[in-house]
């Protein structure tokens, strides 16, 4: 994990967008503790979870873990890399509980929790769990007061609020490590999230197709420029949906199974795929950097976080991933 000055520095992530390996249920956690070892030998600086409890790509049913309890078994196993949800959807925790979360986590791996955080978009999770799910406009409202209470929960103050949809008072946060454990929001919403950013936050994971990214950076440095702030005090990286192999056919190969193998029914499969498009990068290591290189990184983004969802399960794929990568993003 590299810093500056209390800020988290994502230059090259890993994500796990789900577990769906095709591992027995023993066999599940092995593999995820093979991904982020392997991330962290190869250069990767954080290793992220997402926060689901149903599967996103492919059937709902599809195994999939509780990201915090997760994310402390890879604490456990690993030794540098930064840990995080990309991202931890607001409306499933109350904020003092999650303050008080990632705080442990952060203990428990001796400072390298980062909070990733957003609005929570997963309708079906909610209705099946009993969270309430609102209109957009409420669940950007409860993001803005969590950050109001989870900020200075991390600070190692102790804040008294009294809000629309959140309460707490003289709200003790203890153990930490430190007072300035990172916020990262990640979305691509370029009013409410991007606004949220500037105010709170020490980094912004964007997704989104990559021709959409100069306007999604432009509207960034707005938002910035609303709230006071300097863009560069805000480190952005985008979310890209990889999948590299030595051999270019063999890759493209493992996309076109992935999704056969998802999605199911081939009549939707094409539709499926082309609305992933814009944020696929398939190919050789040379094929895939220079995709990236260009539609990416000399856009003015500070880092890449990659999920490898094809193939990224498979011995070595992240090795050659972060081996590639590396090179193109600035270490700080």
């Amino acid at each position: 994990m590299t810093k500056t000055a209390g800020r988290a520095i994502v230059r090259l992530g890993y994500q796990m967008p789900d577990f769906n390996f095709g591992a027995s249920v023993d066999k599940l956690f092995p593999t995820v503790i093979a991904q982020a070892q392997e991330a962290e030998r190869a250069g990767f600086d954080t290793a992220f979870l997402t926060d689901h409890f149903y599967q996103r790509f492919g059937p709902p049913h599809g195994p999939t873990l509780e990201a915090y309890t997760a994310l402390a078994g890879i604490a456990a196993t690993t030794e540098r890399i930064q840990l995080s949800t990309l991202v931890t959807g607001n409306t499933y925790r109350n904020p003092a509980l999650l303050a008080k979360i990632v705080t442990t986590l952060d203990v428990v791996s001796q400072g390298r929790a980062m909070l990733g955080i957003g609005a929570g978009w997963f309708e079906l999770e909610h209705k099946s769990y009993g969270y309430e799910f609102g209109s957009f406009t409420e669940r950007f409202e409860k993001l803005d007061e969590a950050l109001q209470i989870i900020t200075p929960m991390l600070r190692g103050e102790r804040p008294t609020f009294e809000g629309k949809w959140y309460r707490v008072a003289n709200a003790i946060n203890e153990p930490r490590v430190r007072d300035d454990l990172p916020i990262m929001l990640g979305g691509a919403g370029e009013k409410k999230t991007f606004a949220l950013a500037a105010r709170y936050a020490d980094h912004l994971s964007i997704g989104c197709d990559a021709v959409e990214l100069p306007g999604k950076l432009e509207a960034l440095r707005q938002r910035c420029d609303e709230a006071g702030r300097d863009r560069s005090t805000l480190d952005v990286s985008y979310l890209a949906f990889v999948a590299m192999d030595e051999s270019s056919e063999r890759a493209h190969r493992a996309v076109d199974e992935m999704f056969a193998r998802r999605v199911g029914d081939p009549a939707k499969v094409d539709r499926v795929r082309a609305g992933m498009a814009g944020r696929l990068f398939i190919g050789s290591p040379d094929e895939v950097a220079g995709q990236l290189q260009e539609q990416v990184l000399d856009l003015g983004v500070d880092g890449l976080v990659i999920n490898m969802v094809a193939n990224g399960h498979q011995p070595g794929v992240v090795e050659l991933a972060g081996k590639t990568l590396g090179p193109l993003v600035t270490t700080v």
